[in-house]
This record gives C-alpha cells, sequence and structure tokens, in this order.
C-alpha cells in the first residue's frame, strides 16, 4: 500500500496562514489535494499538521471536507510525519508538503513507479533537482522511515524529514527522478505573497479550461505569457533546510562540550 501525507501548517514564517487563502475561492491546501487525489499510484492520503491551536482551522477544513488528518508535534516534523503513517502501515511512504498547490499527480506516479519497480529505499526528484520547484515528490520504504524516526537525532534531520536517509547512500538504495531539460530554475512552490499570486494566475488561465491541467500545461501557458515569471529578490530553494543545517553544527557543538 502506497500512502501519501501532507505537511501543512498554518505557522509559515514568511507567510503565515498560506495554505488556507484561496485560490478560485477554494483554499490553496483544498487546490493541491484536488490534485494529488488524482494520482493512481497513491491508496490513501492524509494531512499532517501540528496539535498547536493555530492549526486548528487547518484541521477544520481537512474534517469539514472529508480530508485524512493527524496532529502531531509542532517542531519534530519527522515524528509528525512517521506517526501519521503508522496506523496504515503502508508499504511505501509519499511526502508532499502543503505548500505546493500545482504539485502534478503524473509526476507523483512517475517516482513512484520507478521507486516500486527498482526496488529503492529512497526516491525522489530533489536529490539533484531538475523539476520546477513546487513539483517536489519523495517517496521512501515505510520501514526505512521508522529507520529515520529511530535514529535521526540531527535538527536537520528531524524538521526535514528525510536528511537521514539521502545523506547515506552507503547504507539506503537512493534514486533521483529527473526531467530534460532542466527546468529546477523555475519556481511554483508558496512562500512569500508574491508565489501566491503567480499560482493564482496559473489556475485563472488554466483551470476553467482544464482543471486537470499539469506540467506541460504550466510550461507552454510560461511560453506564451513570460511576463508571469517573476524576478526579483525570492526564497531560494531548500533555504530552510539550509538553515537547520546550520542548527546542526550548533548541536553537534553541544555534543562534544
Amino acid at each position: 500500500m502506497v500512502l501519501g501525507v501532507i505537511q501543512a501548517r498554518m505557522s509559515s514564517t514568511r507567510f503565515p496562514g498560506k495554505v488556507l487563502q484561496p485560490i478560485l475561492d477554494v483554499p490553496m491546501l483544498g487546490r493541491q489535494i484536488e490534485r494529488v487525489k488524482r494520482s493512481k499510484r497513491l491508496d490513501r492520503l492524509v494531512v499532517a499538521t501540528s496539535i498547536e491551536p493555530l492549526d486548528d482551522p487547518l484541521a477544520q477544513f481537512c474534517e469539514q471536507n472529508a480530508i485524512a488528518v493527524f496532529r502531531g508535534s509542532l517542531n519534530d516534523v519527522l515524528d509528525r510525519f512517521y506517526q501519521a503513517a503508522a496506523p496504515h502501515k503502508p508499504d511505501h511512504v509519499v511526502r508532499l508538503t502543503g505548500d505546493c498547490p500545482l504539485s502534478d499527480p503524473e509526476v507523483i506516479d512517475q517516482v513512484i513507479e520507478t521507486h516500486v519497480a527498482g526496488g529503492f529505499d529512497y526516491t525522489s526528484n530533489t536529490i539533484e533537482p531538475s523539476y520546477p520547484d513546487g513539483l517536489d515528490v519523495e517517496v521512501m520504504r515505510f520501514a526505512c522511515l521508522e529507520a529515520a524516526w529511530r535514529e535521526a537525532d540531527l535538527p536537520s534531520a528531524r524538521e526535514h524529514v528525510t536528511p537521514f536517509l539521502y545523506r547515506r547512500p552507503e547504507r539506503f538504495r537512493l534514486r533521483n527522478c529527473a526531467i530534460t531539460p532542466n527546468r529546477a530554475d523555475l519556481r511554483w512552490t508558496v512562500d512569500v505573497p508574491e508565489d501566491l499570486e503567480f499560482v493564482r494566475k496559473i489556475f485563472a488561465q488554466l483551470y476553467p479550461v482544464d482543471p486537470n491541467f499539469g506540467l506541460a500545461q504550466i510550461l507552454e501557458l510560461l511560453e506564451n505569457h513570460p511576463t508571469f515569471n517573476r524576478d526579483g529578490n525570492l526564497p531560494v530553494r531548500n533555504e530552510g533546510l539550509a538553515k537547520s543545517v546550520l542548527q546542526d553544527e550548533i548541536f553537534l557543538q553541544g555534543q562534544k562540550g
């Protein structure tokens, strides 16, 4: 069984409450779930949020829309992710994040198929990024997730869930999925209000014509409307992970002391 887990919270540092901001009158998280549910390889889907009161509206949205939701630790995201998955006893778990309303079910299925067919422990399209930022997919065997949950101690591994796996190629069988030409320069995730305005433009143009639009249609739209692409001081890819790595250094120094 393949379980999808979407991490989502209201307490984003740069853009609080972004996951419930509307896109065509539906909360952003709802638009992402609508797209993810079109995956042919996901058997179940659950949203993993925190027990903090700030996340009550998010949990209520899920409950009101018959979306499975689990509530756990805000800061130990690895524990929250594992605890959300464990009751379902999956063979494989797909990690998605709630700031990616343009998630593409075909991309999700391609990564799952590569993972399962190759018998890999961890498969993603993020080890060496080539997909637009915002189409990230990570798939792992549940047994490997459980190992990470038991053994990981670095702050970056607890906050970002999967570094314990992809930093150990000598222990886990890893696979990266890539596309050509490389489009890792494109930013389709939502970290700041400018990102949301970009995504709203995409939905406004494509959704009324074809609600099932995907990667190819977005790329064609951007080619025909180059002004949609943004310039300026936007967050860089994996900026949060880079900050967590600095915390790793502080943690390790404390261990030595």
